[in-house]
């Protein structure tokens, strides 16, 4: 069979298959064009799931007659004013969205530029283009979707799924431009220059109001890098990763290197089948990031994605590291929730509650034991070092207040000056003993003999990759020739199956770029010992045991959550249970 060149319509075609998926790419792909164009407001409407009718109209700059008949054609762009790929500063750049959309629907554009007499309209069928009363900005409507390739609309599903996927989309674009006003079938509505927080609550729900934490850190080193925006408390979690929103120099992604590094980030204050909600924009020099992946637009390649990651941990869990609430911060806020106010805790205070750690403990064989090198505890287990409560003391001077008494032998009840106080004994001990043990040095055990793991040539190079964050773990490796990995050194009782390890850790990083199994296991040792060697639920304290364990919790990093995930006090404003009783 002789090679021949394929007609424009069927190119088109192949081309709407990678770039219009379904309805909400039609609208992504409209948005961003709208965006691009200036619009700071965006009206869209989708009639059937978009599959009879995709309606976006913008205030943007418009289009004159001779760029309006040149934009529907294949490739043709305003926003690549050079031919620098790594150097985008738009949503769009590919020229391949109005072509391919006008392939597999009927799809007509009315535009005015504000500088011609009139405005015009383009019927992508005909290719004709007649003068139009259209007197500002650009509207596009796209009719009968997939009409000219039926096949494609039998992977279509119901028409609400479908406009659940077209408002998944104008909620991210949303949330990356709290600029811009964005109305959806006249039921959504995001107002222009609203503030960013209440964007978020306006898209992720009424119940995260008062519970999201402000994050905007930037990198010591000149690599421009930038943080910003919103996380959620540990205790306001997901079911899914649905309230994860993530973007990179204002593009919406859902890149693996960022959703890595947010787990990451709360691997210790959340259980690992709960997602953290947020509202994350990574800033960085547009030459390190290439963003010209995929014909979606959604997934990028970073020059340094190791350092990306690093850096963004690090934010996150420094952020999260100042979520105690201080005393004078439970006051209703004008929607009758609580707003926090929150301080970075005083970590280097020596702390008073030391139930846990008894002599020998650390020298358990096969327990996390063997990875810390802690001080040896002049103390025995079950006995709290006393401390005499100081009635001198102002409540204020206690975030969490004055003890009042113990509930069942699991709650303690504290009192401050505007609340009630209930801590989860457990949970709090749990936090405190698993930051002790974080605090100390992983105890390694140097190899005389190396041990040699022989591997697959590309699992090799994939483990190698990240060998500098693995040294972080206690692991210290290196090549051993072009198919075997050598341990010259390991965490002290780590004696694993390395073989299956470093195939999971190798298939891990070839599919997200890193892998974080082996902080993971240390993580679970460190958390399985706290959660042992803690106060259990059913002790019973005495006043100045409670007190000892309050004053030393309000004091520890990531206080407000077990390791676990659960949430260790509760504050119960006195105005709240005022109303309770009608008062």
């Amino acid at each position: 069979m002789s090679v021949r060149v394929l007609p424009d319509f069927l190119i088109n075609q192949i081309a709407a298959g990678e770039v219009v998926e379904r309805p909400a790419s039609v609208v992504k792909e409209l948005v961003e064009n709208a965006l691009d164009a200036g619009a700071d407001q965006i009206v869209i409407d989708v009639v059937d799931g978009g599959r009879t009718l995709i309606s976006v109209i913008d205030n943007g700059s418009g289009m004159g007659r001779e760029d309006l008949a040149t934009a529907v054609m294949r490739h043709a762009t305003s926003k690549l004013p050079t031919d620098d790929l790594l150097n985008i500063n738009f949503m769009g750049f590919r020229g391949e969205a109005l072509p391919s959309i006008a392939s597999v629907s009927d799809m007509e554009i009315d535009t005015y530029n504000g500088m011609d007499a009139n405005g015009w309209h383009l019927d992508c069928n005909t290719m004709e283009i007649s003068p139009s009363s259209w007197d500002a900005g650009t509207r596009i409507r796209v009719k009968n979707l997939f009409g000219r390739t039926p096949a494609r609309l039998k992977f279509l599903r119901g028409d609400r799924a479908e406009l659940m996927s077209v408002l998944d989309v104008v909620k991210r674009l949303a949330m990356a431009r709290v600029d811009v006003g964005f109305t959806l079938n006249n039921k959504w509505r995001f107002p222009k220059n609203q503030d960013l927080i209440e964007r978020i609550v306006a898209v992720m729900g009424d119940d995260v109001r008062g519970r999201m934490l402000d994050i905007d850190a930037k990198s010591g080193s000149n690599s421009g890098l930038k943080i910003s925006g919103f996380i959620s408390e540990p205790t306001l979690r997901r079911a899914s990763s649905v309230d994860q929103y993530l973007f990179v120099n204002g593009r919406p992604v859902k890149d693996k290197v960022l959703v890595g590094a947010l787990r990451a980030a709360y691997m210790d204050v959340m259980h690992a089948r709960e997602f953290p909600l947020c509202a994350l924009n990574l800033t960085l020099d547009p030459q390190a990031v290439d963003v010209n992946v995929s014909p979606a637009k959604t997934e990028v390649h970073f020059l340094e994605p190791s350092h990306v990651r690093a850096f963004i941990i690090k934010n996150l869990r420094d952020r999260l590291a100042q979520t105690m609430v201080s005393q004078p911060s439970v006051a209703k806020s004008s929607d009758g929730g609580i707003n926090n106010t929150f301080f970075k805790p005083n970590v280097s205070q020596p702390a008073r509650f030391d139930f846990g750690l008894v002599p020998g403990a650390f020298r358990v064989a096969s327990t996390v034991a063997e990875n810390v090198d802690l001080p040896q505890k002049s103390c025995v287990q079950n006995d709290f070092e006393h401390v005499q409560i100081d009635n001198d003391v102002s409540v204020l001077d206690m975030p969490l207040g004055r003890v009042v008494g113990q509930i069942g032998n699991k709650y303690i009840i504290a009192q401050t000056e505007s609340a009630m106080v209930v801590v989860d004994q457990h949970a709090a001990h749990e936090r405190i003993t698993y930051e002790k043990l974080r605090a100390h040095a992983i105890k390694t055990q140097p190899l005389l003999t190396p041990i040699v793991i022989n591997l697959r040539e590309e699992d090799v190079a994939a483990v190698l990759t990240i060998a500098d964050e693995m040294r972080a773990s206690g692991l210290h490796i290196d090549a051993f020739g072009d198919d075997a990995i050598a341990i010259f050194e390991k965490p002290a009782d780590w004696d694993l199956d390395w073989v299956t390890v470093f195939k999971s850790i190798a298939d891990e990083v070839r599919v997200n770029g890193h892998s974080s199994g082996l902080n993971e296991r240390l993580h679970l040792k460190l958390a399985n010992y706290a959660c042992h060697h803690s106060v259990r639920a059913g002790q019973k304290l005495d006043i100045n045991q409670m007190d000892a364990l309050l004053r030393d919790i309000e004091n520890t990093e990531r206080a407000g959550q077990c390791n676990h995930g659960r949430p260790v006090y509760k504050i119960i404003p006195l105005n709240e249970i005022d109303g309770w009783f009608e008062r």
